[in-house]
Parts: structure tokens; C-alpha cells; sequence
């Protein structure tokens, strides 16, 4: 009994002291720029002395170092930028006092100018990243006709966008999956922005309609491979599976997320290849957009850029060389398209432009050879109304 009293007047001393928290909890300085923190707390003097932290010590300077016990709020700390990088300040609590919002992310740059390039590079890959989408979708629709395009490669990035795409919505709109993220990361940032979602969003709808034209337009006998069509069955038992688990408290949601974003990079890697195969087998480019591949290879470039830019205006190159994953896709993607790029303007140009090779080029498809006219494929009429002939 003797020891109700005394923990209820800690209980009422934790309500009592409250929290506190910082003006803001980012910012960004060039060197030698200084920016005041404003410290709130919610109820009054402080009972204790609280020191003041950060990770670095090289990267940003702050005064004072401690807020003193029985001083009155607000505070200020003065922070200034000492070379580029990332840090955080905070301070260090104590079981009287909440200080879990009480920090603040600085982020030191060498120059705001390259600050302002990055911006627009990342805007201009966006963009065409975007729009890459397109000229595939134009092709289609002005030959109604999809052979030349594969349709693992269609079927797969489908998936591929789908699952971006529940990753992206369901860590920035589910709050109770946002707060699991940031039990885990207490001081960072969520890495969804809405720009993010909107690319996915889109980038799964024009898919989509991609995929309707290969079901509505001549595709000269194409059907799904056999191998996509296990790597498909295999992704969809372990999306239904990781699906489950959260009902049961086996897992949580964000997990879940994470297994789509996974399965999402997986495709990424693998998703370029029937197509590049399929090229090679016809030893033709057409029907397969290299509008398409221009901008997807003008975003790539840009996107590792941007990376580049960063790292060396934040000084942090770890996150190209210490975790090579983004930037890695990033040339993964990019090698592809020069691979395309030789195929459509070197490997297989006779055959755009009605040259020697034209003659003998077919359609090797499962089953079928299909002889086209030269005349036809200079004009690239592949998959028009035209009369095929067709030898089993």
C-alpha cells in the first residue's frame, strides 16, 4: 500500500511535465549557415537538465548543449552547418518528461544552386518517365496490332506497377501502417511522397490499357510463356499468403508492404529480358517502341543523376556505394535500353528500312512462321489488315 502514493505522483509528475517538442523537425543550411530551433514545452519550468545530442559531431554545431532545470520555455538552439551531410539533433529524456518529438533533421549542402538542379532533373525524369508509357500504347493503336511487343513483358510490369503501387498508397494514406513505419524509424521520414504515387497509379492504368490492346488487337498467336506464367502463379500465392498472415498477428501490414515492394524489384530485373529475347528470335524491332526506350532511357539517366548530384552536395556517397540497390536498378534499367537501342538503330535497321535481310525475316512465334512482304515491312504494316501467309 505504501507504494500507491508514491506511483501515483510519478504517474501525475510524467502528466504534469508533458512534452517537449521542436519548431520544426527538418531543415536544411549551406555551410556556415545558422538556423534557431525553437523549443516549446508543453507545461512550464523544467524539472531536470536535458542534454542535447546529435549523431555527428562534423556536421553540425549547436549552443547551448544542455537546456537548464527550472528554466522557463521557450528555448532556442542555435545550429549552424559545418560541412555537408545528414544529422539529427535531439535531446535526451528521462522518465519524467516526453522527448520523443523533441528532435530535428539537418540536412548541410554545399550549395543550394545544386540543390535547385536536382529539383529540376528530378522533375524532367519524372516527366519522362511518365510519358514513356506512350508511344508503346500509339504503336498498338495505329497498326492494331501488338506483335513485335511481348507479352510477358506487358503481363509482367503490369504486376510489377500493381504492387508499387499498394506499397506507395498503403505507407503514405493507412496511418495505422505510417505509425508502424515510424515505430521502427522514430526520427525519419516517410520515403512516400505523393509524387510517388501518382507515377504508380498512372504508370499501372496505362499498363493496363497496354494489356487490353494485346487482348482486343492482332497478336500473331502470342500467348503468355510458360515460364511467366509461373513466375506469375509463384508472386500470386506469395502475395495471397503475406496477405493473410497480418489477420492472424503473424506479421504486420507493413511487412506485407514490404514483400510487394520486393516482389516489385524482382520483376524490375527480370522484366526486360522475354522482350529482348523476343527481338533477337525475330532479329526485328518492330512493333516494339523506341519512343518507349528513348524516354525510359532519358529517365534512367537523369534518375542516377539526380543521385549523383545529391551525394556529392550532401556528401553521401554511402548511398550509392553503401547501399547500391536504387542506383543499381537504376543502370540495370539503363543497360537494357542501350541493349534495345543497338537492337532497333544497328543490329536489325536493314530490316526497319526494306534492306537485304528483309526478305527472309519472319514472325517466330509458337507454332507459326509468318512470312511477310518486304514492301509491307519497309512500311511496317506488321500485324495490318493485310493478307499474311502462313506456313506450319
Amino acid at each position: 500500500m505504501k507504494l500507491l502514493p508514491f506511483c501515483i505522483l510519478t504517474l501525475f509528475g510524467v502528466a504534469a511535465n508533458g512534452e517537449i517538442t521542436f519548431s520544426s523537425q527538418d531543415v536544411e543550411l549551406v555551410i556556415n549557415e545558422t538556423y534557431t530551433i525553437v523549443v516549446q514545452s508543453s507545461q512550464g519550468e523544467l524539472p531536470v537538465n536535458l542534454n542535447i545530442t546529435s549523431n555527428h559531431t562534423d556536421i553540425v554545431s549547436f549552443t547551448p548543449h544542455y537546456l537548464s532545470a527550472n528554466s522557463s520555455p521557450p528555448w532556442n538552439i542555435i545550429a549552424t552547418g559545418l560541412n555537408p551531410g545528414h544529422d539529427v539533433i535531439s535531446l535526451v529524456g528521462n522518465s519524467q518528461i516526453d522527448v520523443s518529438k523533441a528532435f530535428i533533421r539537418v540536412t548541410v549542402e554545399r550549395s543550394k544552386e545544386l540543390a535547385t538542379v536536382s529539383v529540376v532533373v528530378g522533375w524532367i525524369y519524372f516527366v519522362a518517365w511518365s510519358v514513356s508509357f506512350y508511344p508503346q500504347i500509339y504503336e498498338n493503336w495505329r497498326r492494331k496490332s501488338v506483335v513485335g511487343l511481348n507479352i510477358d513483358f506487358v503481363a509482367l510490369n503490369l504486376i510489377g506497377f500493381a504492387l508499387y503501387s499498394v506499397f506507395n498508397c498503403g505507407l503514405y494514406w493507412i496511418p495505422s501502417v505510417e505509425a508502424e513505419y515510424f515505430e521502427k524509424n522514430p526520427k525519419g521520414l516517410n520515403p512516400v511522397q505523393l509524387n510517388d504515387i501518382v507515377f504508380s497509379l498512372h504508370a499501372a492504368f496505362i499498363t493496363a490499357c497496354t494489356l487490353i490492346q494485346v487482348f482486343i488487337y492482332e497478336r500473331g498467336g502470342q500467348r503468355l510463356s510458360k515460364v511467366a506464367g509461373l513466375l506469375v502463379t509463384i508472386f500470386a500465392i506469395i502475395i495471397i499468403i503475406s496477405f493473410i498472415l497480418p489477420f492472424f498477428n503473424i506479421m504486420g501490414w507493413l511487412n506485407f508492404l514490404y514483400i510487394c515492394s520486393y516482389i516489385k524489384l524482382t520483376i524490375t530485373l527480370i522484366k526486360y529480358i522475354p522482350q529482348a529475347v523476343m527481338n533477337y528470335k525475330r532479329k526485328s524491332t518492330i512493333g516494339w517502341s523506341i519512343g518507349n526506350v528513348v524516354l525510359d532511357f532519358t529517365g534512367g539517366i537523369l534518375s542516377m543523376l539526380q543521385m549523383i548530384i545529391n551525394a556529392d552536395n550532401y556528401n553521401d556517397w554511402a548511398s550509392i556505394f553503401g547501399d547500391p540497390t536504387k542506383f543499381g536498378l537504376g543502370l540495370f534499367s539503363v543497360l537494357f535500353d542501350i541493349f534495345f537501342l543497338i537492337q532497333h538503330y544497328i543490329l536489325y535497321r536493314d530490316v526497319r528500312h526494306g534492306g537485304k535481310n528483309s526478305r527472309n525475316v519472319g514472325e517466330r512465334l509458337p507454332g507459326i512462321v509468318i512470312r511477310l512482304p518486304s514492301d509491307m515491312i519497309a512500311d511496317e504494316k506488321v500485324g495490318s489488315t493485310s493478307p499474311l501467309l502462313f506456313v506450319t
